[in-house]
């Protein structure tokens, strides 16, 4: 909290992003910061790993899902419009269907916006490596491409609340074919023709409709 404060103060930098602090650590004093921060943008991406009490001890996670649960609760409810986004490895040692379905229905129940997904992988000098009930690459692939879908369909119901709205958006510089790509302040990626004036700029723009590509055409105002 102390670091958030001192970043806050600086001049010349108009956005930070939290990710990846373990929701262990994720105090209500940094929630309550990123809320009257105008530097700090509301998104955090916050590992989740798995949904499995279970899975998560044999990972020796230092948290539970009723802590990681009633987190994302919180901040979602104290910050307004808050993108979520979160870790999971699928495949770890011991992961059985019924494991990896509380991880899926655990993921649905909550405010999350999108999934980074993660398929286990042994590494050497560490304990994890000698545990048994391995999970073989196919399952692992099977699981990893379920949560890529429920990702999508979290991304897009997310995407879908805020359209027609007013948000900031910081330009990117590359021309894609005519486009020009940004990110809202709540990690919402839009879209326009491309522009050299508004690259690397930040604007106000209407959030118009979701296209094909899943990418949030806009309106500059």
């Amino acid at each position: 909290s102390d670091l958030i404060k001192e970043l806050d103060k600086i001049n010349g930098i108009e956005r930070y992003r939290i990710s990846s602090i373990e929701p262990n650590l994720i105090t209500n004093e940094i929630i309550s910061l990123v809320k009257k921060s105008n530097k700090f943008m509301p998104h955090f991406h916050i590992p989740l790993q798995s949904g499995s009490d279970y899975i998560l001890g044999k990972m020796r996670r230092r948290y539970q899902t009723k802590l990681y649960s009633d987190l994302i609760k919180n901040i979602s409810k104290e910050i307004k419009n808050v993108c979520i986004g979160a870790d999971v490895i699928v495949g770890f040692p011991g992961e059985s269907e019924k494991e990896f379905i509380k991880t899926f229905n655990f993921i649905k129940s909550l405010p999350i916006s999108y999934l980074h997904v993660f398929s286990y992988s042994e590494r050497e000098n560490t304990d994890a490596i000698k545990l048994k009930n391995k999970v073989s690459p196919l399952i692992k692939k099977e699981r990893s491409k379920k949560l890529r879908i429920l990702s999508k369909k979290l991304e897009r119901q997310f995407y879908q609340k805020h359209l027609k709205q007013t948000r900031n958006v910081l330009f990117e510089q590359e021309n894609k074919e005519g486009m020009l790509y940004g990110f809202t302040d709540n990690y919402i990626k839009v879209k326009t023709k491309y522009n050299d004036k508004i690259c690397k700029t930040t604007q106000k723009v209407f959030l118009n409709q979701i296209d094909k590509d899943g990418i949030i055409n806009i309106k500059i105002i």
